[in-house]
């Protein structure tokens, strides 16, 4: 709250134990004092934000906490340059409005450049970054603090793009990271349960750990955090090294917010619908984001195959078939997965310039199959072209079977119930895996997938539309701008299972003749399980 506003209630209370030339005597004079202020914290939540010492903040949950005053009070306060940003361009005139509140004034303001300067040499910047790449625009000029005002509706492209710019020439300046949000509604802001898993994810090892402590982190090459109670160096590749930084998580309450806590809007809150109960008024990160329209598989189907992931849930059944999207040494992960019967081992990540090497992506699979396990590799343009031409050839040349997967490649199947067609393999290839997860079916389903927050949120990602030629499922591009990134380790699980079953039914086939199929049985006799279990396991 303001200084003004703490000053008014602070003279109502003992208004009536003084006489009135006394009060106003007191009003003067604190006024005087704390005309400096500016902002100060209310006692709780908002005073630990600000007294945190984490170099990446995510402060918020409930709603009506006082997430957006956090920022504006630090950035009036406690920081030098400030960069405060709404996602939505139209709403960043709420920040600036809040700020004048707490001011008491607009002197300073420079609405038409978005800056704010104070008297005593104080910068605020206000912003948005409605579309993917308007982040490259706060590029290049020093912030030490960057607070984002429900960050969960940013990408995480979009935050780590920005972060880049945090820094300050005076060593005695705190520089950091403050995100303020809500639990997130969509899939795309789903990042904020990975870069704060320690406090959010209940499949975390260290969840649930305290908040308000801080944890030490690296980002390790399949963009998953390692987390750490104590500082550590990282090394960098010109042979220095780093200091870890910090995060951590300070809840925030609608009782800490005296602004809104008198009010009814706490009434109004426990009269929203349940999902949004949870996620408003309790303040749920573990709440299921809201399903688009027309998403292709529902958001519960994934979160229950996700529950009935098991650690030892390999031992059933052989290795089945194997999945792999490839990088080319671009900004997205190469994702590889393998699955034994509706089975799936938490998959392996690796990006940088060494995804381009298709001979070490076919060593890393060689590496991992077993039991003769067929290979379902994304060929873009096909065998001998895009980024996984060089990996199936390299695999051939060792003599695994690999099954290119096209995705544009017209298909002549139909869904379960006959009723509709695909127009492409792809859609072909998302449409039998949402109809495997269907927990309606006969049996429900027996799909495991790892507690991957990365795979559930891409997953949960496409969207789809009924078209002429059938079903079509929404294009990687349109996808990649919605949530910041190509749904990697989602069409390595797809192409696993849709087109893992076309190479296991052809090895079926092929072993038909009582050579083959004496070297099929006994080559590994868990082989016999997957061939009499096939219809539902693969």
């Amino acid at each position: 709250m303001s200084s003004t506003e703490l000053l008014e209630q602070l003279l109502a209370r003992i208004s009536t134990a003084l006489p009135p030339e006394e009060v106003a005597k007191l009003r003067a004079q604190a006024a005087a004092e704390m005309a400096s202020l500016r902002w100060i914290p209310n006692p709780g939540a908002q005073t630990a934000a600000r007294d945190s010492m984490a170099d990446q903040l995510l402060f918020g949950g409930k709603a009506g906490g006082g997430k957006s005053d956090v920022l504006i009070g630090l950035a009036t306060t406690e920081h030098k340059r400030s960069l405060l940003l709404r996602r939505l361009n139209r709403e960043v005139h709420f920040l600036v409005d809040r700020t004048e509140e707490i001011l008491g004034h607009s002197k300073g303001l420079n609405a038409q450049l978005g800056r704010w300067y104070l008297p005593d040499d104080r910068v605020l910047m206000f912003g948005g970054c409605q579309h993917s790449g308007d982040e490259k625009g706060y590029k290049g000029e020093p912030k030490d603090l960057i607070g984002i005002d429900e960050a969960s509706e940013f990408l995480e492209s979009q935050v780590d793009f920005l972060t880049g710019w945090l820094r300050s020439k005076d060593p005695n300046q705190r520089v950091r990271l403050v995100l303020a949000t809500n639990p997130p509604t969509t899939v795309s802001g789903e990042w904020i349960l990975r870069w704060f898993a320690p406090w959010l994810d209940p499949h975390h090892p260290l969840y649930p750990y305290p908040v308000g402590e801080l944890l030490y982190f690296e980002r390790q090459a399949d963009g998953l955090f390692r987390f750490a109670e104590e500082p550590f160096e990282i090394a960098l590749p010109n042979g220095r090294t780093t200091r870890a930084l910090s995060r951590t998580f300070i809840p925030a309450e609608l009782e800490d917010n005296p602004d809104y806590a008198r009010t009814d809007y706490a009434a109004r809150l426990a009269a929203l619908p349940e999902a949004m109960r949870r996620r408003y008024e309790r303040g749920d990160f573990t709440s299921s984001a809201e399903d688009t329209d027309n998403q292709v598989i529902p958001t519960t189907w994934i979160v229950a195959a996700q529950a009935r992931w098991k650690e030892d849930g390999f031992k059933e059944f052989a290795m089945t078939a194997m999945g792999f999207d490839p990088a080319g040494g671009g900004r997205d992960s190469a994702e590889l997965c393998w699955r034994h019967g509706g089975w799936y081992a938490p998959l392996v990540s690796a990006r940088g310039p060494e995804t381009a090497d298709g001979s070490q992506a076919a060593a890393t699979i060689i590496a991992h199959r077993r039991d003769r396990a067929p290979v379902v590799i994304d060929a873009g343009g096909g065998a001998g072209h895009g980024f996984g031409g060089t990996t199936i050839m390299r695999l051939k040349d060792n003599g695994i079977a690999v099954q290119p997967f096209n995705g544009v490649s017209p298909s002549t199947a139909r869904s379960r119930d006959g009723l509709l067609r695909f127009a492409n393999k792809r859609a072909e290839a998302w449409w039998k895996f949402r109809e495997e997860l269907d927990p309606d079916q006969e049996g429900g389903s027996v799909i495991a997938l790892p507690p991957d927050p990365e795979l559930r949120a891409d997953l949960a990602a496409p969207t789809y539309e009924a078209t002429a030629r059938g079903i079509l499922i929404e294009d990687k591009k349109k996808i990649r701008e919605r949530i910041g990134r190509s749904p990697g380790k989602a069409d390595a699980v797809v192409m696993c299972f849709s087109e893992g079953q076309v190479a296991i039914k052809r090895a079926l086939r092929a072993s038909g003749s009582r050579g083959s199929r004496q070297k099929f049985a006994t080559a590994d006799p868990r082989h016999e399980r997957v061939r009499h279990r096939y219809r539902r396991h693969g």
